[in-house]
């Protein structure tokens, strides 16, 4: 057991999921943890931050943030481009419903869903409303910002630097 286990300290990656001016909430990106903190130690919803957390005694029910090693704003949001054509090929060489996960050269990853046309739109949707779990992978991923891309019947995931 490391010290921080046993000063129930945890280091991580976390998605800033709400922030006020005296509070906010943090998620473990790999543990799926919530941590509460007592404070804002000027974090703004969306960021990501590496660091760690510990529970704030006495009663350990609230956390504070007592380091932080990296801090990045995320972003989400929908490209007025299409899809490559790299993106393209593997969408056709998918059937409707599947993924195709690929790393990007340098940093990042880049997901292929392939749709039936008529629910591209509704596709993208579905991901541009599940905002937490696309800015926790980007989290996860170490990039900056995520763009969707797409056409009738693919719509593209783009994790970017």
């Amino acid at each position: 057991m490391s010290d921080a286990e046993i000063n129930g300290e945890t280091e991580g990656t976390f998605l800033v999921t709400h922030a006020a001016d005296d509070s906010a909430v943090l998620r473990d990106v790999e543990r799926g943890q919530v941590h509460t903190l007592s404070s804002n130690p000027g974090l703004s919803e969306d960021d990501a931050v590496e660091g760690v957390v510990a529970p704030e005694p006495p009663l350990d029910v609230t956390a504070e943030l007592i380091e932080i090693e990296e801090r990045r704003s995320l972003s989400i949001g929908e490209s007025r481009e299409p899809p490559t054509k790299h993106e393209r090929e593997l969408a056709a060489e998918q059937e409707v419903g599947e993924l195709t996960r690929k790393e990007r050269a340098g940093i990042g990853e880049l997901h292929v869903i392939t749709v039936p046309d008529d629910e591209t739109g509704a596709a993208v949707e579905d991901v541009l409303d599940d905002r937490e779990t696309t800015l926790s992978r980007a989290a996860r991923l170490g990039v900056n910002r995520v763009e969707i891309r797409s056409e009738p019947g693919v719509v593209s995931v783009r994790y970017l630097p």
